[in-house]
C-alpha cells in the first residue's frame, strides 16, 4: 500500500507494518479492538460475517475498515484460521495514558493452520503439525513436521512413492514448500490429506549450508549425528525451514524446541487412509466423530497428554517386537495389581497438559494460572515415581527412571506466583508480597498515596462544605474531584475545570495533580516491575524444558498404558502372544467396538480365524448380514491392537508382525475426480495389489460388484489367483460369487468358509458364526424381505429366482451329460463331413450354416460338445 502524504499517523503507522506482512491477515489493535483496513478488511468481513464499514483517513479517500472487540480475538481467529488463513497480531506495545505521541505497536503473533496456540482452535487429544517438504535433486524427498504445542520435531526421508503414505500418516495441518518448486504442487495436493494448508517460501530459506548452520546454531551442537539424520540431507533442509518459519511467527521464542529425532516408518505398520476409514480406527464414517471408533473404546486416558499418545499409536502401529513385548508385559502388570493401576489412575487424573502449558509459557502466552497448574502437576512426580518404583516389568521400571524431580523449580513457582493472581499479567498482582522487595515498596507507596487521595477528598469536603464531593479516577481523564451542578456555586476560584457532565462537574488542584503523578509513577514501575518479574519467572521455566517434556513424554505413555489395563479389566482382553512367526490365530474373536454397541442382553458371538503357511486365503460365502464383515473388521482390529501393546478381544491370540494391513470395502465414488463406483473400487485394488507383501493382512470384502456378473466375477477370481499365487499374503476375502469357491479345487492353500444361517420355514436366522465349507445361497431375497420390500415384490422375485434356477439347473445337467459323452467318445476320429452330416438331421437352417461354419478340428472334444449345446439350445430358441 503506497503511503499518501494526507494519510494520518495512525494509517501511516499501519501500513508501515503492513509492508512487512503483506501475505497475511493484519489484526491491528487500536484501544480496545482490532481493527482491519484496505482488502484484509474485505477478506475478514467476508471470512467471518463482520460488517464492512469505512475509516475516515484525514484528506485521502475513506479506507475500508472491519474490527472486532479485543476480548473476541481467540473466536476470529479461530474462524480464520479454520479457512486456512493466516493472521498476524499487531499489539499496542506501550499503555495509552503514557505513551507520547501515537500508541508504539509490534506484531506479536503470527497464527497459522500449522502454528497456532489458541485452546478454541486445538483438540486437546490430538496434535497438530507443521510440515514442511523439500524435492532433492537425487529424486528423494524430505519431510520434517513439528507440533508447535507440545514440541514434538520429527524428520525423514522417502522415495517419491512413498511419499503419499508418508503425509496421510503425519496428517499435516499446513505444509512448507518452495517457491521454485512450484511444478510439485500438484503432486502435494494429490498426496496431502484433505483440507491442508499450503505456504510457498522463499528458495533461500531451502538451501542445505544454511541448513546445516540454522539447526547446529538452533541446537548449539556442533554435528547433528546425535538426531540420526546426518546423512538425510533433503530432511536437515525441511527441517531448517521449520524453524526458520517459526523464527519469524514466534519471533525466535523457539527455546524449548530442545530435540529433533528421526522417523523410521520401516518400524512402524503401514495403514493407508481407505483401512483407518473402513476399520473406522479413529474416525467414525458415519459423521467423523470418534463415536463407534476404536479410539472412542480404546481412550481410558486421564491426561491430554496420554490421550495424543494413544491416537499416535493407533496411527502408526509398532513392527518392533521387543517394544511390543514390553508395552504388553508393562499392561499385563497393571492388570494383575488393581490397586497400583487405582492409585495411578487417581494421580494422573489430576495431572495437567504438561506439553501444552509449557509452550505457553515458553513462547510469553501464559497467564499466571499456567504456573500454578503447572507447579502442582510437577509436584506429583515423586508419588509417580513412588508407585512406580516396585514395579517389575522394564518398561514401568524405564518409565521410573526417566522422570525427573522438579521439586526446586515448583517451590520457586509457589514462593513467586500469588494463589488469587489474575488472568493476565497485565493486570498486576501476580507476585506474592514478599517475594522481591523493591515490589513490595512500590506496592506500599501505592497504597500510602491512596490513603492519602482519602485524606484530600476530606480535606476539600470540610474546605468548601461540599459533602457530596468526590475524589475519583478513570483511564482518560485520570484522578479527578467530581462536584454535583446543585453545589456549583461553592466551588473554589483555584478548581481547574477538566469535564462538563450533564449532571456534575470534574475538577482538579495542585495537590491532586501532585499526588496523581506520584501514584501513576509508582503503578508504572509496579507494573513494570511484576511484568519483568513474571518474565523471567517463565524464561527459567523455558530452560527447564527438556526435563519438563521428559516427564511428559513419560507420563503420557504410562497413562497409555494403565489405559490398555483398563480396558482389559473392564472388556475380558486377554493377552495376545506377538511373534515373528508367519501366522495369525485368534480363538473366540470378537469386534472390540460391536461389542460395547450390543443391546442389553445380547453378547457378541466370537469367532476363531487361522491363517499360517497352509491356509494363506479364507473365501468367505454368505449371505448379507450374517456377519461376514464384521468378522472382517474384527480380525484387522485385533491384529492391530496387538501391535500396539494392547490385550486383545479374544479368548487367546497368537499374532504373527504384519507389515501392513489393507481394506477394500463397501462401495462409494469420488464424483468430483469424475471417479465411479467402480473405478474406485479398482483403483484400491490396485493399490492393495502393487504394494501388499506376503507379511501383509489383506481384507476384501467384495470386489468386482460394480459392473456385468461375468466382468466382475472374472475380475474377483483373477484378482484371487494373484494374491494366492503371487503375493502370498494372509488374506480374508468375503464374497457373494459362489462360483469362486470352486477356486479350493485349484489353489492349494485357500479355503472356503460361509457365514452359516439356519432356514426356518420362510424365515432365515443368522448365527454369526464362520465356518467351513461354502456357502450354498446367499438369501438375498429374505434380507429384502427383513428390510420391508412390497410382498408383492418379493413374491415376484421368487417366481423369477425359481424360474432362473430351473433353466441353470438344465443347463448344467447337459453340461454333465456332454462332459460324461466326451470321455467315451474321441470326437477327433470321427470324420469332420460326417459329424456335420448327422447334426444337420435337425433340419434346422440356421444351425445348419452355424455348424458348416464350426472348424472342429481346432476344438477339444469337451469344447466341441459344449458348443453343440450352446448351438442347440439356439436352435430350441432359448
Amino acid at each position: 500500500m503506497a503511503k499518501k502524504q494526507d494519510d494520518t499517523p495512525l494509517m501511516r503507522q499501519y501500513e508501515k507494518i503492513k509492508s512487512r506482512y503483506p501475505d497475511v491477515i493484519l489484526l491491528f489493535r487500536v484501544g480496545d479492538f482490532y481493527e482491519t483496513f484496505h482488502d484484509d478488511a474485505k477478506r475478514l468481513s467476508e471470512a467471518v460475517g463482520i460488517v464492512l464499514t469505512k475509516r475516515a483517513n484525514g484528506a485521502a479517500a475513506d479506507v475500508p475498515l472491519a474490527g472486532f472487540p479485543h476480548h473476541a480475538l481467540e473466536t476470529y481467529v479461530a474462524k480464520l484460521v479454520r479457512q486456512g488463513f493466516r493472521v498476524a497480531v499487531c499489539e499496542q506495545m506501550e499503555d495509552p495514558k503514557f505513551a507520547r505521541g501515537i500508541v508504539k505497536r509490534e506484531v506479536t503473533d503470527i497464527i497459522t493452520p500449522g502454528v497456532n496456540f489458541s485452546d478454541k482452535l486445538l483438540d486437546e487429544k490430538r496434535n497438530n503439525y507443521l510440515c514442511a517438504v523439500h524435492f532433492a535433486a537425487k529424486g528423494s524427498i524430505g519431510i520434517a513436521f513439528i507440533d508447535v504445542t507440545t514440541a514434538e520435531f520429527q524428520a525423514l526421508e522417502v522415495e517419491r512413492g512413498a511419499f503419499a503414505e508418508a503425509l496421510q500418516t503425519i496428517q499435516p495441518s499446513e505444509i512448507l514448500y518452495s517457491k521454485k518448486q512450484k511444478a510439485e504442487r500438484l503432486f502435494l495436493e494429490q498426496s496431502a490429506p484433505a483440507q491442508v494448508a499450503f505456504t510457498e517460501l522463499d528458495e533461500w530459506l531451502f538451501s542445505l549450508d544454511y541448513a546445516e548452520q540454522t539447526l547446529r546454531n538452533h541446537f548449539k551442537v556442533h554435528s547433528l549425528k546425535g538426531f540420526g539424520i546426518e546423512s538425510l540431507d533433503a530432511a536437515k533442509v525441511a527441517a531448517s525451514v521449520i524453524l526458520n518459519y517459526l523464527a519469524d511467527t514466534q519471533r525466535h521464542k523457539l527455546e524449548y524446541i530442545r530435540k529433533l529425532s528421526r522417523l523410521d516408518l520401516g518400524d512402524t505398520m503401514t495403514l493407508d487412509p481407505q483401512t483407518k476409514r473402513n476399520l473406522e480406527i479413529l474416525y467414525s464414517m458415519q459423521d467423523g466423530s470418534r463415536s463407534g471408533t476404536l479410539l472412542g473404546i480404546l481412550d481410558k486416558t486421564l491426561t491430554a497428554m496420554g490421550a495424543r499418545m494413544l491416537k499416535k499409536w493407533l496411527a502408526r502401529p509398532s513392527r518392533n517386537l521387543s517394544l511390543i513385548h514390553q508395552r504388553l508385559d508393562a499392561v499385563a502388570e497393571l492388570v494383575a495389581d488393581s490397586h497400583r493401576r487405582t492409585a495411578l489412575r487417581d494421580l494422573l487424573r489430576g495431572l495437567c497438559d504438561l506439553e501444552r502449558v509449557l509452550s505457553r509459557i515458553a513462547i510469553g502466552r501464559a497467564a499466571p494460572r499456567d504456573l500454578l497448574i503447572l507447579a502442582g502437576s510437577l509436584a506429583q512426580i515423586p508419588n509417580v515415581q513412588h508407585y512406580l518404583s516396585a514395579c517389575q516389568s522394564r518398561l514401568l521400571q524405564q518409565l521410573c527412571a526417566a522422570l525427573y524431580d522438579c521439586s526446586e523449580l515448583v517451590s520457586e513457582i509457589q514462593a513467586a506466583i500469588s494463589p488469587d493472581a489474575p488472568a493476565s499479567p497485565a493486570d498486576g498482582n501476580v507476585i506474592q508480597a514478599g517475594y522481591h522487595a523493591e515490589l513490595d515498596e512500590l506496592r506500599e507507596i501505592v497504597r500510602n498515596a491512596e490513603k492519602r487521595l482519602i485524606q484530600i477528598q476530606q480535606e476539600e469536603r470540610e474546605k468548601t462544605g461540599i459533602a457530596s464531593l468526590k475524589v475519583l479516577y478513570n483511564k482518560v481523564f485520570g484522578y479527578y474531584i467530581e462536584i454535583s451542578h446543585a453545589n456549583r456555586s461553592k466551588v473554589p476560584p483555584h478548581y481547574e475545570r477538566k469535564q462538563t457532565l450533564v449532571n456534575a462537574e470534574r475538577y482538579t488542584i495542585p495537590a491532586l495533580k501532585e499526588y496523581e503523578a506520584k501514584i501513576l509513577s509508582a503503578e508504572e514501575k509496579r507494573l513494570e516491575l511484576e511484568t519483568r518479574l513474571f518474565s523471567e519467572l517463565c524464561q527459567k521455566v523455558a530452560s527447564a524444558a527438556e526435563r519438563i517434556q521428559a516427564n511428559a513424554e513419560a507420563l503420557a505413555i504410562l497413562d497409555t498404558l494403565q489405559s490398555f489395563a483398563e480396558c482389559a479389566t473392564l472388556y475380558g482382553y486377554s493377552k495376545p502372544e506377538v511373534t515373528d512367526e508367519d501366522i495369525l490365530q485368534i480363538v473366540q474373536g470378537r469386534h472390540p467396538v460391536l461389542e460395547r454397541l450390543m443391546p442389553p442382553g445380547e453378547k457378541y458371538v466370537p469367532n476363531d480365524c487361522l491363517l499360517d503357511s497352509e491356509t494363506r486365503l479364507m473365501l468367505i460365502t454368505g449371505p448379507n448380514m450374517a456377519g461376514k464383515s464384521s468378522y472382517l473388521r474384527q480380525t484387522g482390529l485385533i491384529v492391530l491392537l496387538a501391535q500396539i501393546g494392547s490385550f486383545v478381544p479374544a479368548e487367546r491370540a497368537r499374532i504373527g508382525l504384519v507389515d501392513k494391513i489393507f481394506t477394500r470395502v463397501g462401495a462409494s465414488d469420488n464424483l468430483a475426480a469424475g471417479e465411479s463406483t467402480f473405478l474406485v473400487e479398482m483403483n484400491e485394488a490396485a493399490h492393495i495389489l502393487n504394494h501388499a507383501t506376503a507379511r501383509s493382512l489383506i481384507l476384501l470384502d467384495e470386489i468386482g460388484r460394480g459392473t456385468s456378473t461375468y466382468d466382475g466375477m472374472s475380475i474377483a477370481w483373477a484378482i484371487t489367483e494373484h494374491i494366492h499365487d503371487v503375493i502370498g499374503a494372509k488374506t480374508l476375502f468375503a464374497t457373494h460369487y459362489h462360483e469362486l469357491s470352486e477356486l479350493e479345487a485349484h489353489l492349494p492353500r485357500l479355503k472356503n468358509f460361509n457365514a452359516a444361517v439356519v432356514e426356518t420355514g420362510d424365515r432365515v436366522i443368522f448365527l454369526r458364526k464362520i465356518e467351513r465349507g461354502a456357502a450354498q445361497n446367499s438369501f438375498g431375497i429374505e434380507v429384502a424381505k427383513m428390510a420391508g420390500l412390497p410382498a408383492s415384490v418379493i413374491e415376484r422375485a421368487r417366481e423369477i429366482l425359481a424360474r432362473l434356477e430351473r433353466e441353470e439347473a438344465q443347463r448344467l445337467a447337459e453340461e454333465k451329460d456332454l462332459r460324461s459323452k466326451a470321455k467315451k467318445v474321441e470326437l477327433r476320429a470321427i470324420p469332420q463331413e460326417n459329424f456335420q452330416i448327422s447334426l444337420f438331421e435337425m433340419g434346422d437352417s440356421k444351425l445348419r450354416e452355424a455348424l458348416l461354419q464350426l472348424d472342429l478340428n481346432r476344438l477339444t472334444p469337451i469344447e466341441a460338445l459344449l458348443k453343440l449345446a450352446e448351438l442347440r439350445r439356439l436352435a430350441e430358441g432359448k
